[in-house]
């Protein structure tokens, strides 16, 4: 792997840093008690974050979701790890009955609704539901609405905790029979020289962009779940991205009946 690209996260994490750190600080100055919630300061942190990067990242990977999402998403949709809920622009108006919102990060709703609401999708029509659970609480997903027709996971299994566990869980009980799963994720890279330097790179990546791990074989573990009848699989990675820390692997999966 040649240099440039393995430290090409640099910048990158020069920006993180510089952009939450200050506003982190100003919250912690206001409310010192903050200093004993390290999860809410995490995801102050990031709601900072996140506002300059979210475009960025929703462009980059725009091709790729028009082909995976607008087509295929259809009835109840649950989003997990919604972030600022730009899934939420893929989806068919048509064929989505309703856009579940799941994002642990409060600080991110409110754009969550601004979106929704400008493409129809509102709490009070019974079209939109925000959920401030993580993807690894099951129950408490199940008891806020029946298994799911499309499940949706873009950019988010890079973060959320025991991830092999947490995807088994959702798509065996969240998802309904007949359902599927859509996904865009960064992953694992199949060249053990890239895969060296996202290993590498993890530990301190994961502290400052809310858990987000870069060695995680997201496409392999979706797949080892089973039960799949139909779908596309996993699709071809880019031949562009096969040297990126970040290369990301796509794919659709329906559930047997």
């Amino acid at each position: 792997m040649r240099l440039s690209a393995a430290f090409a996260i640099v910048p990158d994490l020069y920006v993180v840093i510089k952009t939450g750190l200050w506003p982190t600080i100003l919250a912690i100055s206001h409310t010192p008690s903050l200093l004993l919630q390290p999860h809410e300061l995490s995801h102050i942190f990031m709601s900072h974050v996140w506002k300059l990067f979210s475009n960025g990242v929703d462009g980059n990977t725009r091709t790729t979701k028009q082909k995976l999402i607008t087509p295929h998403a259809y009835g109840v949709v649950l989003d997990i790890g919604a972030g600022h809920g730009h899934t939420i622009n893929y989806l068919d108006h048509s064929r989505v009955t309703k856009y579940v919102s799941l994002e642990p990060n409060t600080h991110m709703h409110a754009e969550i609704r601004r979106t929704a609401s400008a493409a129809g999708y509102t709490e009070s029509t019974g079209t939109l539901l925000i959920l401030s659970c993580g993807a690894e609480h099951i129950s408490t997903i199940l008891s806020s609405l029946p298994p799911v027709d499309t499940l949706i996971s873009v950019l988010t299994i890079c973060s959320i905790p025991s991830p092999q566990s947490t995807i088994s869980g959702l798509i065996t009980e969240v998802v309904k029979l007949g359902g599927q799963v859509l996904f865009c994720e960064h992953c694992l890279s199949d060249r053990k020289d890239v895969g060296w330097w996202q290993a590498f790179w993890t530990p301190l990546w994961r502290v400052f962009f809310g858990g987000c791990c870069l060695d995680r074989p997201t496409q392999r573990w979706i797949e080892d779940v089973g039960g799949w009848v139909e779908g596309e699989g996993v699709w071809e990675m880019d031949k562009e991205m096969e040297e990126h820390l970040f290369g990301y692997r796509a794919g659709r999966f329906v559930k047997a009946g």
